[in-house]
């Protein structure tokens, strides 16, 4: 008796003769004499009574073919091997049209789904092609039968499908003390510890940059004024002996000196232990601003991948008080300010500044000068973003300010938006933990079938019924990539799984990572909640109490619902405020294909990301932030807020640290501010224009023109996809 079938992959699944059957009778329909149930379901029979307890596919539709060519129905053994082949020619014609558009560098949707990737480079071409074949495999071999269905009815997105055989993760904030202290192995590549501030400032680039090629995702430092800080204290004792020889005198006992900050003065007038002080400090901030701009630089040239990509990086700092913490601090913010190369935008990495009340924030902080400093700099080059640790669901008690590592209980993001805290399975922390994968519900697609109720009550319980399915499928695939990913060996990540994910460290290379990589979460995003209530309620939540209150109600029944499932399968299920870029004009395409143009919903080129108020609605920063604030306390896998303003925000600051107040009062988890920033490549010149097509200073028509994407920068829009575009067109600034 058959019992199990071996599917293309390797998966096991229970033998269902009813498959057969259906197979069968589609062969037969095309057939004069039409279908045969008795026929079909006897070879079905037939095929279940073999003397094997398991069969691939292939060897149950070659045993199909034969009992058909034995039968008096030949004629459907013919239709059988033509569907089969058909088929096959189907998928091959699909990939190779879009194999051809790759290779005459086309501008379109597929080679501009990622806005920092030049899929027109050779080895851009190459990930393409890879990603564009893996992608069919994964549907016809990796995806249970409902999900392929979910998936192929446009209901649900498996973000990073293309990397699905790979088994890898998603992201990770990186315990950069770890290599810092005890050096980097990473395959054949090793390093030794970190003894001075540049060696630190390297390491840092490589971790990052080797366990990119390990993952799908971004990589993120926690506590990057934390980490680095010890080693601006070994690199100003080395400047103490430097000045020791050069006069040749002991200043060693200034090793110890106690100061509160590393701030360059000029010498003139200083003698003796004095001056030899002064003269480190001095030598010191130069030596860690040349480190800082090392790290800038690297970050923003290195390309990790294919297609000219760089890491997908951010860093999290702020809330280190001591002298060497605000050192790196300080000079992170002055080469950020500057600029890389010529003095243009640093791309990367997203700079995260973390706001905390009586460290960061208010004017009586330690850092509060720093914090000032933040908001210029993020006027002129759009990071740092800014995390509020003081909103309810980003405190920890464990927080301690007299706790030198308090920033282990310390919320750090990434990326877009990106959120790890809470953990059922080990300690809450950001630390040595990411996003395994994520999944985005189409929510519009399933308000728009229910539009032709016109009993609004029974409209909107329609949809939550819809709603209720489709997480159940979300849930359920996410679960079934977990148990794929869960069979990898430890030696397939030799720089993630060297001690930097959480618990790695007790692997040995042959184990399979099932035992920690549940520290990770699995994200079910949402995509246009404001077309969602248009389609429910006749208005978006910016505009409408009732839409407000509905849009609430949703997502906090999704936030229920993703806690049952972490109690039903056991993992860190969290809601995501999906980040849509590539995703961003997908479902929308394909939904006014099928509904047509319908006002407010499909009658633009994109879905408006998860939560946010539409990008083309005019109103208030404040009433932005009174809307979208309640969602971010349940949409914990990540969520930010965004604000655009108008005009030179360079000589305007104070209308950064005005969004953070609002961040502030209103309880908001993250946030950032979106403005134009124009600058000449033939001079250097820079302005806030919008659609600046000439330079007013050289007049050169060679206009880099910067704008966030998501939650990252791309210096051109040449490679944004159409959905991205027309939603840039559509954006107001909020005043």
């Amino acid at each position: 008796m058959v019992k199990r079938v071996l599917k293309r992959d390797g998966r096991r699944v229970e033998f269902n003769n009813q498959k057969i059957v259906a197979a069968i009778l589609k062969a037969m329909d095309v057939t004069e004499n039409g279908e045969d149930i008795v026929l079909a379901a006897q070879i079905a029979h037939s095929i279940s009574n073999l003397e094997k307890e398991e069969m691939t596919v292939e060897e149950i539709q070659d045993v199909v073919e034969n009992e058909l060519m034995n039968s008096p129905r030949q004629e459907v053994a013919k239709e059988y091997i033509r569907y089969r082949n058909k088929r096959n020619m189907a998928r091959k014609a699909k990939t190779n049209e879009i194999f051809q558009t790759i290779i005459e560098a086309q501008a379109n949707d597929i080679t501009r789904e990622n806005a920092n990737m030049n899929a027109d480079t050779p080895a851009g071409m190459m990930m393409k092609f890879a990603s564009e074949a893996t992608k069919s495999f994964v549907d016809e071999n990796l995806l249970s039968d409902p999900v392929r269905e979910a998936v192929a009815g446009n209901y649900i997105h498996i973000h990073d499908k293309d990397y699905y055989p790979t088994k890898s993760l998603t992201c990770i904030q990186h315990p950069l003390d770890l290599i810092l202290e005890h050096g980097l192995k990473a395959g054949h590549g090793e390093s030794r510890p970190a003894k001075r501030i540049e060696t630190a400032s390297v390491l840092a680039c490589i971790s990052m940059e080797t366990v990119q090629n390990e993952m799908h995702g971004g990589q993120a430092i926690p506590a990057f004024d934390f980490y680095l800080a010890p080693f601006v204290r070994k690199t100003f004792e080395e400047e103490i002996d430097q000045v020791s020889a050069f006069d040749n005198t002991d200043y060693s006992p200034l090793k110890t000196a106690v100061f509160d900050d590393y701030l360059k003065r000029d010498l003139t007038g200083l003698q003796g232990k004095e001056r030899a002080l002064q003269h480190a400090i001095n030598q010191t901030v130069s030596r860690v601003h040349q480190a800082m701009e090392a790290f800038v630089h690297n970050m923003n040239t290195i390309h990790s991948r294919g297609g000219n990509q760089v890491v997908f990086s951010s860093i999290n700092y702020g809330t280190d008080t001591s002298a060497e913490g605000r050192c790196i601090i300080r000079e992170i913010l002055n080469t950020t300010y500057e600029g890389v190369g010529n003095g243009s935008t640093a791309i990367f990495p997203i700079q995260i500044w973390k706001k905390k009340r009586g460290v960061s924030y208010l004017p009586e902080d330690p850092n509060y000068d720093l914090y000032k400093f933040a908001c210029r700099v993020s006027a002129r080059r759009f990071f740092p973003n800014f995390v509020n640790l003081d909103a309810s669901f980003n405190q920890d008690p464990a927080w301690k300010a007299d706790d030198p590592k308090r920033y282990v209980h310390e919320v750090a993001t990434m990326g877009c938006r990106t959120r790890v805290y809470e953990n059922r399975f080990g300690p809450k922390t950001s630390i040595g933990r990411g996003n395994l994968s994520f999944t985005t519900i189409n929510i519009v697609k399933l308000a728009i079938e229910c539009m032709d109720i016109k009993d609004k009550d029974l409209r909107v319980q329609r949809f939550f019924e819809k709603l209720d399915w489709a997480l159940e499928i979300a849930a359920r695939q996410l679960d079934e990539r977990f148990q794929f990913q869960k069979t990898a060996l430890k030696k397939q990540f030799p720089l993630l799984m060297n001690g930097l994910w959480l618990g790695s460290e007790k692997l040995d290379d042959d184990d399979m990572v099932e035992s920690v990589i549940n520290q990770g979460t699995l994200g079910i995003g949402f995509i246009g909640l404001a077309e969602t209530l248009i389609a429910l309620v006749g208005k978006h939540h910016g505009e409408s109490e009732e839409a407000q209150d509905l849009g609430l109600r949703i997502v906090g029944y999704m936030r229920d619902k993703v806690n049952g499932f972490s109690e039903k399968y056991q993992h860190n299920y969290s809601v995501l405020a999906t980040p849509a870029e590539g995703l961003s004009g997908k479902f929308t395409k394909r939904d006014k294909k099928t509904f047509g143009i319908l006002p407010g919903i499909t009658d633009k080129d994109y879905y408006t990301n998860s939560n946010h108020v539409p990008v083309y609605f005019k109103c208030t920063p404040e009433h932005k932030a009174k809307i979208e604030a309640p969602y971010h306390t349940l949409t914990r896998g990540g969520h930010i807020f965004y604000v655009e303003i108008d005009g030179d925000a360079t000589h305007n600051p104070d209308a950064i640290m005005q969004i953070v107040d609002l961040m502030d009062k209103y309880d908001i988890g993250y946030g950032s501010v979106n403005h134009n920033r124009n600058r000449c490549l033939d001079c250097g010149f820079e302005n806030a224009d919008k659609d600046l097509r000439e330079c007013p200073h050289c007049h050169g028509h060679h206009i880099d023109t910067l704008q966030r994407i998501t939650g990252y920068l791309v210096g051109t829009t040449n490679r944004w996809n159409s959905g991205k575009l027309a939603e840039l067109h559509d954006r107001v600034v909020h005043e």
